[in-house]
């Protein structure tokens, strides 16, 4: 099966941003270390997107590794729409009011 493309929403890459900035002001090239990690979790998602369980609705999620992030997304007309890179220490109810 071929890779279906991710489209990452606005909130989605402000979530990535902060996190990046939050783990780089802690340890320098954590951030790094995050998005690398992430792009990983985005290609797992990208090759395999069905393997991912439903959560809420249509909603999936994915887990990152070494983070604690989960990546909630929907498969809409051959694509991936990333919804959230949503820290689980955070209410897990918040992501849904979007």
């Amino acid at each position: 099966m071929k890779r279906l493309h991710l489209v990452i929403k606005e909130e989605a890459r402000n979530e990535i941003f902060d996190a990046f900035y939050w783990y780089e002001s802690k340890l320098k090239g954590l951030g790094n270390r995050f998005v690398e990690i992430l792009d990983i979790s985005f290609g797992r998602i990208s090759s395999a997107p069905f393997s991912f369980s439903k959560k809420h609705k249509e909603m999936r999620q994915a887990i990152v590794v070494h983070f604690p992030f989960v990546i909630i997304f929907e498969i809409e007309d051959n694509q991936i729409i990333i919804y959230a890179v949503f820290n689980t220490k955070r209410n897990p109810k918040q992501w849904r009011t979007r």
